[in-house]
């Protein structure tokens, strides 16, 4: 299996499955890239680990996850990273055997909306059947560890990542400024700031879990605090990496930056972001439909990217497959643990992926800086 590493400077590489042969399954990350001197401890990465773990609400699966996270190497006796590599790995301990003999029962009908055809075909009958291996969302657990490495270094910049839910089955968050939302963060189980809107979603999501169904939303995604020109022109612009990031996380199935799809019914004078400058010689926009983004540069404006998160596809409710053993049709209704919506735990996961995403691109801007050696005059303007 190729494509487990994700970045150029600032690396991390995840391994491990949703249900691991024998006692000591586990998943764990690799995170290059880390500098010396950090007092990087365990606290700092479970309490990320903490926002996506299961377990826990009427809003995520039931899986007794505990999601306690080791730092087993990278740091010294001194209790510093050292420079060398970050890793770090979690445990799973809820793997009973009665779950595992749930997905046994079905091992050959694949579930629709899951990833096990296109896995057989890659993998043939080898490929991990028990609850999705790397195709499952547990396979996330990895990604906001090494994620939560990269916040803890982006907060040395003063860079802040926060995701949220933004919409849920046609129940929408009003707009709000950047201090409403960070107040209101996590404040309650679907994570949305807007609290009328979060008790709206939840009801629904709740009914829709009665249904034997699942539920889809919108999870929107805001940087603050970003220099400007982070990003190459052509093919590595910061949209372009943040996108690679973001839809490698296996639920998303749409992105956008800004005014994202609106722009295409506006004129170019409502969708240009007029620039003007500021008391400090500091050069500002006065609207932002580029979504902090422009010509594959930030621009100094909040990044603000919202993704569309499929509905888990795991459901209660009688489907059609094929019996890939028997190669013949046959009706699927898989008895197993899942989210009645993912939008409560992915935010997290999302957070994670645009932290490496933007510290990796400050990596490479720095290292450019560095060497062009420009006129300090626009340097001061970052």
């Amino acid at each position: 299996m190729l494509g487990n590493t994700f970045g150029r400077i600032f690396r991390i590489t995840t391994c491990g499955e949703s249900y691991g042969k024998g006692k000591g399954s586990a998943l764990a990350v690799i995170v290059d890239g880390v500098p010396p001197g950090l007092k990087l401890t365990r606290d700092v990465i479970q309490n990320e680990l903490d926002k996506r773990k299961p377990g826990h609400g009427k809003l995520n699966s039931p899986r007794k996850e505990t999601d306690q996270c080791e730092i087993f190497a990278g740091i010294g006796q001194d209790g510093v990273t050292t420079g060398a590599p970050v890793g770090i790995i979690i445990y799973n301990v809820d793997t009973q055997k009665v779950h595992i003999e749930q997905y046994r029962a079905y091992r050959d009908i694949f579930r629709p909306g899951h990833a096990a055809y296109p896995f057989f075909l890659k993998y043939g009958e080898a490929q991990d059947w028990c609850g999705a291996g790397r195709a499952s969302g547990r396979e996330t657990v990895g990604r906001v560890a090494g994620g939560a490495v990269a916040k803890f270094i982006l907060q040395r910049e003063k860079i802040e990542i926060i995701g949220y839910t933004k919409e849920c089955m046609g129940i929408k968050a009003k707009d709000m400024t950047w201090a409403e939302i960070k107040k209101n963060y996590r404040k309650n189980e679907i994570n949305c700031p807007d609290l009328e809107a979060a008790r709206k979603m939840e009801k629904k999501v709740l009914e829709i879990k009665d249904e034997g169904d699942t539920a889809g939303g919108i999870v929107e995604l805001i940087v603050h605090n970003v220099p400007p020109g982070l990003g190459e022109p052509v093919f590595d612009k910061l949209n372009a990496v943040i996108a690679h990031a973001i839809c490698s996380i296996g639920a998303i199935k749409g992105i956008e930056f800004g005014a994202g799809f609106r722009v295409g019914n506006m004129k170019g004078s409502e969708n240009n972001d007029q620039p003007y400058m500021t008391k400090d010689g500091k050069v500002r926009f006065r609207t932002n439909n580029a979504g902090g983004v422009l010509g594959g540069f930030s621009n100094g404006e909040d990044i603000v990217v919202r993704i569309a998160v499929k509905p888990t596809p795991t459901i209660s409710i009688e489907q059609t497959s094929i019996n890939m053993k028997k190669m013949k049709e046959e009706k699927l209704k898989p008895i197993t643990r899942r989210d009645p919506t993912l939008v409560a735990r992915i935010y997290a996961v999302a957070e994670a992926m645009m932290a490496a995403a933007v510290l990796d691109s400050l990596y490479m801007a720095r290292a450019y800086d560095s060497l062009a050696r420009l006129d300090k005059k626009w340097l001061n303007l970052k």
